[in-house]
């Protein structure tokens, strides 16, 4: 347990990075669809997208080349924010933040929404709301979850589930030609956790991802009423379980 004066990682239920996933994913769909093809969860796409502009002129490029300097200030602010608040307040406060910024998003969307300009002063500041969300979630993992992998990059965690699986096996395997090997009994219990902790992350993305699309075909942005209200109980169940 952290002292009450320094915020450390914490091992949370693993329901928490989960829905944390989840709502990564949701929004990745959203945006994707409502923003221009802008990926707000990763930011694998606007690097490419800096170097592919020398050469293409996307019409929304504008808001695409936000992404890298605000992802990045998010995370900055986000370390801040931890490294200046009490240990129980840090994870509170950063998942309210979280749930702000989201509510920014949708907003912003709202105002700009009539409009079909995409460098619309409005649509931008959805974006980089968006953007900005997504990366104190993917700050916060890191500095207050302990030994958890990104809720928002699923290309590094898909890598590490075919490599937590096939280890899972090759130590079961292992567990059970020898049972009484205290050895292979400790390995299969290590992996065994740790992919424990990582499958429901993937699973929680995709869920997301799929959630995320079909509650933007039926209701726009409002969707993310869910999302924001979702991370808004996250946040005060945080508070609560401090108190």
């Amino acid at each position: 347990m952290a002292s009450d004066t320094t915020a450390v990682p914490e091992t949370l239920p693993r329901i928490v990075p989960a829905l944390m996933s989840f709502v990564a994913g949701y929004v990745d769909s959203c945006t994707f669809l409502a923003l221009f093809g802008l990926y707000v969860a990763q930011l694998t796409g606007s690097f490419v997208l800096v170097g592919t502009e020398t050469v293409t002129h996307d019409a929304g490029a504008a808001i695409k080349l936000f992404a890298l300097p605000m992802f990045g200030l998010a995370g900055a602010a986000t370390t801040v924010l931890v490294r200046r608040s009490r240990a129980r307040t840090a994870l509170p406060a950063t998942l309210a933040l979280e749930a702000a910024l989201l509510a920014g998003l949708l907003v912003s969307w709202r105002i700009g929404a009539p409009l079909t300009g995409r460098g619309d002063a409005a649509l931008i500041c959805a974006s980089l709301c968006g953007l900005a969300a997504m990366g104190v979630q993917s700050a916060l993992v890191r500095l207050l979850v302990k030994g958890c992998p990104s809720t928002n990059v699923m290309t590094t965690n898909t890598t590490l589930f075919c490599v937590d699986a096939t280890d899972l096996a090759i130590a079961w395997r292992a567990h059970r030609r020898a049972p009484g090997d205290a050895a292979a009994a400790a390995a299969y219990a290590q992996v065994r956790d740790r992919f424990a902790l990582l499958w429901p992350i993937v699973l929680g993305f995709v869920a997301g991802t799929a959630g995320g699309a079909l509650a933007y075909a039926q209701i726009d942005l409002w969707c993310l009423l869910l999302v924001i209200a979702l991370v808004g109980a996250l946040a005060f169940w945080a508070r609560v379980r401090r108190d």
